[in-house]
């Protein structure tokens, strides 16, 4: 079994800065990709960014320039630099990865982290 553990995430005033981070644990053959989806209430879960094996990188239009995703590949660790972070951001932000293990390739989510943007 896989397990995705976040961490990072809070409360920030509009304009700050945040970083989450997700750890892939368990027996890991290889991961394809990583990534975060946030929901906020009353809303669809959406993806926010992702990073596959290769290194490209995928963002949310409404998050190009201002979040920044990367990966430690060693750590199977994603993170997600969040800057100049407004009201709208506000959500809970889900790790997401697609990750081979002894049965194949599988989805996998972490338990969902609070970011909370004041204005």
């Amino acid at each position: 079994q896989v397990q995705m553990v976040e961490a990072g995430g809070g409360l920030v005033q509009a304009g700050g800065s945040l970083r989450l981070s997700c750890t892939a644990s368990g027996r890991i053959f290889s991961i394809n990709l990583m990534g975060w989806h946030r929901q906020a209430p009353g809303n669809q879960r959406e993806l926010v960014a992702q990073i596959v094996s290769g290194g490209s990188e995928n963002y949310a239009d409404s998050v190009k320039g201002r979040f920044t995703i990367s990966r430690d590949n060693a750590k199977n660790t994603v993170y997600l630099q969040m800057n100049n972070l407004k009201p709208d951001d506000t959500a809970v932000y889900f790790c997401h990865g697609y990750i081979q293990g002894p049965a194949g390739f599988g989805h996998y989510w972490g338990q969902g982290t609070q970011v909370t943007v004041s204005s």
